[in-house]
């Protein structure tokens, strides 16, 4: 059990508790270092997170998405550059700037997480933390073996991840974008989030 400082909104906490936890790990999991140049693949509930996460720690940051507004926010958040993917190919787009370090896969799709893979450069790390309902993406073996690809899963994190994402939080490091709605509207909410309408998080009041 992690206790919430008295100094994070409850309201911010939730999400904290589940986006927050889960991207800080996947960051420490990607290895982000001081000038390390990052992509996250996903600009929402999880990603608004990921791209401060990744700042924080001293990384670049290169933020992909679809939707013109979420990469607004990205860039609000601390994003170096943006890739609306709608538009143009982020593998080339990324490619043209060197590659990234790392990229975070958080995006829903097979295809966000193959682009992730074609983002990286030589001896890049790309972290799995989406869970697409199609469960399947193809990686190319010889460019992972030539290239010195590492790949790896990142689900959740520890209760220290936690109370360190807590204490960023309470040091004004991080913001929580997110909207509440009345507990009777769960219904409208979960259409609005699958609809894409949402920029980042609902918490429900009861």
């Amino acid at each position: 059990m992690v206790q919430v400082p008295g100094a994070v909104d409850s309201l911010d906490a939730a999400p904290l508790t589940c986006a927050g936890v889960t991207t800080y790990k996947a960051v420490k999991v990607a290895g982000t270092r001081s000038s390390d140049f990052v992509a996250v693949f996903g600009v929402g509930g999880l990603g608004h997170l990921a791209i401060q996460y990744a700042t924080i720690a001293g990384g670049r940051v290169v933020a992909v998405d679809i939707v013109e507004e979420k990469l607004e926010l990205a860039r609000e958040l601390g994003a170096e550059f943006t890739v609306n993917a709608a538009k143009e190919d982020p593998v080339e787009a990324i490619q043209r700037l060197g590659g990234v370090n790392q990229a975070i896969a958080l995006a829903v799709s097979p295809r966000a997480f193959e682009q992730a893979y074609g983002s990286l450069r030589r001896g890049g790390t790309l972290v799995f933390v989406a869970l697409p309902a199609d469960n399947a993406v193809k990686i190319p073996i010889f460019e992972t073996v030539l290239q010195g690809i590492t790949i790896v899963g990142s689900i959740v994190g520890t209760r220290k991840d936690l109370r360190e994402v807590f204490e960023l939080h309470a040091a004004g490091k991080t913001r929580v974008i997110r909207e509440t709605r009345p507990l009777h509207e769960v219904n409208e909410a979960i259409a609005d989030v699958e609809a894409g309408r949402v920029a980042a998080r609902i918490v429900l009041e009861p």
